[in-house]
């Protein structure tokens, strides 16, 4: 059976890599695309790396048939998806992309994001889409709201280890490198080449990153009591990945067990033998994680270091994941590519 698929935003870097990835999901046809800036284009317009696939055009987002879709991806802006969603038919399964479904507090995506919830039933309805935490809700899920890149990062490393109770939870600091399109498409002047090369810089220090609510809300859950962490993100100029370092309190061969054993039929998650650090090159292109354990040289202390691909496991890859569960098609199909290198 081949289901029909619809992206909304398609425009955008998470909206093309979609598109990249269902071009070998067997099960998968593309049947609409919308991208309202660019309704009327055509893909290979808009992405010539995408001038061999037969595709149809960009179109706006009322063009669509929805009784003609099975499932649809929506990549579209922040604020944008609820309004967006909620017009859709209540029957038609949803994996979103934005940060609009994250949060199950009303209150906390207030907080984070600035403005009330414009879809409340539907926040209500959502599932939180880190496949390998969530993966029997989200097969019976209707919406499904994928994670943000760095709060993936993050979670895969640190979630194994508070469900084992081996490291300290007041005392977890993330450091993490994040390439560029990780901005999104839209034109900005910080991430002109001329500013953006031979150097790097923190952004939103000080506990001011909206992934810092789906941390407080994920870590908190798991522990039965609230758990806050240091988290400093950096921009760094590579165009895929993201690297984090999480430094924490515990024995580093009791946190690698830890992640060894939570993660060992997982086929896209990977730890590394003890003491063998990963690389973004790694997994650049693909839906794998690699994460790594060092012991420090304080006795007690130990690091942690996990890196995806922010465009593929950290958005697209991770939506194409939960949408395979949705339609009850084996979870890796259209996922088994190499990453590329170099």
């Amino acid at each position: 059976m081949t289901h029909r698929i619809a992206i909304l935003g398609a425009s955008g870097y998470t909206g093309a890599e979609l598109v990249r990835l269902i071009a070998t999901h067997s099960s998968m046809e593309i049947v609409a695309l919308s991208g309202d800036r660019k309704a009327g284009m055509a893909m290979a317009d808009v992405f010539p790396f995408l001038r061999h696939m037969d595709l149809p055009p960009l179109v706006k987002i009322d063009e669509i048939d929805f009784s003609q879709v099975d499932l649809a991806f929506c990549a579209l802006p922040h604020a944008t998806s609820q309004a967006v969603i909620k017009t859709l038919p209540s029957d038609l399964k949803i994996v979103d992309l934005s940060a609009d479904f994250r949060l199950r507090d009303p209150a906390e995506y207030q907080k984070w994001y600035g403005q009330p919830h414009a879809a409340l039933e539907l926040q209500k309805e959502a599932v939180y889409g880190l496949t390998e935490f969530y993966r029997d809700e989200i097969r019976n899920a209707r919406l499904v709201a994928g994670t943000g890149c760095n709060a993936a990062t993050g979670q895969y490393a640190v979630r194994p280890l508070i469900e084992a109770g081996v490291i300290d939870l007041d005392e977890i600091l993330m450091d993490l490198k994040s390439g560029v399109s990780g901005a999104g498409r839209s034109l900005k002047e910080n991430l002109l080449h001329a500013e953006l090369s031979e150097g790097t810089n923190a952004y939103a220090a000080g506990g001011t990153h909206r992934h810092l609510g789906e941390f407080d809300q994920e870590f908190s859950k798991i522990a039965g009591r609230p758990v806050l962490v240091q988290f400093t993100p950096h921009l760094v100029p590579m165009n895929r990945g993201i690297l984090a370092d999480v430094y924490v309190r515990g024995d580093a061969k009791a946190i690698h067990a830890a992640l060894a054993d939570r993660y060992a039929s997982e086929p896209f998650i990977h730890v590394l033998p003890m003491g063998k650090l990963p690389s973004s090159h790694d997994v650049r292109g693909s839906n794998h994680v690699h994460i790594g354990v060092v012991g420090d040289r304080i006795p007690g202390r130990a690091m942690v270091v996990a890196t995806l691909d922010n465009l593929c496991k950290g958005s697209s890859g991770q939506a194409m994941q939960n949408a395979n569960l949705m339609l009850g098609l084996d979870e890796d199909a259209g996922l088994n590519m190499a990453p590329v290198f170099p």
